[in-house]
């Protein structure tokens, strides 16, 4: 019984303990110096030892310019516990009084302390970092190295030289260490991600490029392939990615992923014939059943994408032959589905599609391959406008994938399903949830489905004209492109000047360009330009504008000059980062 009251009040000790420490850091936070001060001493009363107590309580002493009691707390537990890193403590108390040269005094203190017991380096290092004298802990770590060479402080030099915008040191120490402690490679990567993004004058991406190709030339490790192939990716040059990818093959012919991996990356990018060359290569240096069966996927998926109904008996026919070659097994799912697919929403026979899915569903397959034939299930039969019977399909996926991106995607279509049946207060707050969705694709389309719905509800509380617009997305979803044009076009001579308009005119934009139709595509994104200026669709109008521009017609003066509207007018549009990179590319910088 003893125990169990000892246990008890250990118990409610360590809450009272955590509660005091938790309003001192408030007081601290919140700049009420005098009352953290107070709460923190009391606090090191009893965990005398605590770093964390004492500097917060030097933290206060100098915020209040209690320079004085600073320097006495400073020096006296110097006396007891003798840490160097206390040196570099009683230096800042100068610094912040303005005396650099007692400053100094006790920083080379400090750095004399490494000199006699290097190990001294942690403590002097990081309480250095923490004061943002970064030159200092940068020759903490230097004089350490010397000392003893066994240390590796790379990435915490790298961090250094990088906060001092020495990007040529801080790239050398991080490759540096990525190739000494490869299982630091990915923490390395995302740094060195963060600059390739973030730069400003996009040099970096050039010196980077540089001292990856010199250590490839210099050591033919196939790691500096991959890691060329990465920085490739990042930049969305596919084809120099390959090119790494191929030469990573023929040292390691085990390293087929990756490559399906890039083509995925390029086709999702329209880099088509890019995805193209990739898979053909993988096609006939692979006997790989799982990476055959996803490059026939991906290329036929192409072919379909780029398809007229002329070419369609063809891709039927070898769709056939592509899924007998593999046959029917969990391994072919992908042909499977994709072969239903293209049944329904292109040769419009959606009773074929379902039985090829209800086929498989017989398969033993996992709860993920389960949620991928439900899905396309789903999909038919919403197709069939059986919406009550897609959205138990959906929901289906909703419910034992919740928490997973297939769930998401799953709650997203069933948004999309009421919102084509026009009832638009139940898909309002389905789409109101997803705005916060874990994949920023998913969270990007909801947003832009609650912006239409919102709108063209507060401008028309009939909603007569987004019933319509519904109507026109229905017939798109359907693969019925001509009546959905022309749905579309009722609208603009309907409702000239409302709302609907500008959405109405990008729809129509969008599926003209998939129609391969640039010059019409321009003419929707140029209404949008003049007459809707202030709408929600201007940055994309002026995007897309630029890359037809750049990519079809070739007029490489017209896509700088909307380029540089996204740049200097749309500093918080989603395609201000590319646009700003092809703005470069176009005008011919070489630091890319």
């Amino acid at each position: 019984m003893k125990k169990l009251f000892l246990h008890i009040a250990l118990f409610f000790s360590l809450i009272v303990f955590s509660q005091n420490e938790q309003l001192a850091q408030n007081y601290f936070d919140k700049g009420d110096f005098e009352k953290a001060k107070i709460s923190y001493e009391e606090l090191l009363k009893s965990q005398s030892g605590n770093g964390n107590y004492f500097q917060k309580i030097i933290d206060c002493y100098q915020q209040l310019q209690q320079y004085a009691l600073a320097e006495k707390s400073i020096q006296d537990r110097l006396n007891k516990y003798n840490q160097a890193s206390l040196l570099v403590e009683l230096g800042y108390n100068y610094q912040v009084q303005k005396n650099e040269s007692n400053a100094k005094k006790y920083y080379d203190l400090a750095l004399d302390r490494i000199k006699k017991n290097p190990n001294e380096v942690y403590g002097v290092a990081a309480t250095f970092e923490r004061k943002a004298l970064v030159n200092y802990a940068l020759q903490s770590y230097e004089l350490a190295i010397v000392l003893e060479p066994n240390f590796n402080f790379n990435y915490q030099m790298a961090m250094l030289y990088g906060q001092m915008g020495n990007t040529e040191m801080m790239i050398e120490k991080f490759l540096t260490e990525a190739y000494a402690n490869p299982q630091n490679s990915i923490m390395i990567q995302n740094q060195l991600s963060r600059f390739m993004t973030e730069d400003a004058n996009l040099t970096f991406n050039e010196t980077l490029r540089k001292a990856l190709l010199i250590r490839a030339q210099k050591n033919q490790d196939v790691f500096w392939n991959e890691y060329l192939s990465w920085f490739y990716v990042q930049q969305k040059e596919y084809g120099k990615a390959f090119i790494q990818e191929k030469a990573i093959y023929k040292r390691n012919p085990e390293t087929f992923s990756n490559i399906v991996n890039l083509a995925q990356l390029a086709k999702e990018e329209n880099e088509l014939e890019t995805a193209k060359e990739i898979l053909t290569f993988v096609l006939e240096n692979t006997k790989d059943l799982e990476l055959l069966i996803q490059a026939h996927t991906f290329l036929i998926q192409m072919r379909i994408e780029a398809a007229k109904e002329v070419d369609y008996k063809a891709i039927e026919t070898d769709l056939e032959l592509v899924v007998k070659e593999f046959g029917i097994s969990p391994y072919s799912l992908s042909l499977q589905i994709l072969q239903s697919h293209f049944l329904t929403f292109n040769l419009k026979r959606p009773e074929q599609g379902k039985i090829i899915l209800k086929n498989a569903l017989e398969l033993p397959l996992s709860e993920y391959e389960k949620a991928d034939i439900k899905m396309e299930l789903a999909d038919i039969l919403l197709f069939e406008e059986k919406f009550n019977q897609a959205l138990i399909y959906y929901s289906q996926i909703e419910e034992d994938l919740k928490n997973d991106v297939i769930g998401h995607e799953a709650s997203l279509k069933a948004a999309k399903t009421s919102y084509f049946k026009t009832d638009f207060e139940w898909a309002q707050k389905q789409f109101a949830a997803l705005k916060s969705a874990s994949s920023q694709l998913i969270a990007n389309d909801a947003l832009e489905y609650f912006l239409l719905i919102n709108d063209n509800t507060v401008a028309d509380s009939t909603q007569t004209a987004l019933k319509r617009f519904a109507h026109a997305d229905y017939l798109l979803y359907q693969n019925k492109t001509t009546e959905a044009l022309a749905e579309f076009q009722s609208i603009l001579n309907s409702f000239k000047g409302k709302d609907i308009e500008s959405v109405t005119l990008f729809r129509l934009g969008k599926v003209y360009e998939k129609q391969g139709d640039f010059l019409s595509a321009l003419s929707q994104y140029q209404e949008i330009i003049k007459h809707h200026s202030n709408g929600i669709y201007i940055d994309e109008a002026y995007y897309f504008s630029a890359e037809i521009y750049n990519k079809q017609i070739k007029d490489i003066e017209k896509a700088k000059s909307l380029y540089e509207q996204i740049i200097f007018h749309h500093e918080d549009s989603i395609y201000f980062t590319d646009s700003r990179k092809k703005y470069r590319q176009l005008r011919g910088d070489t630091n890319l």
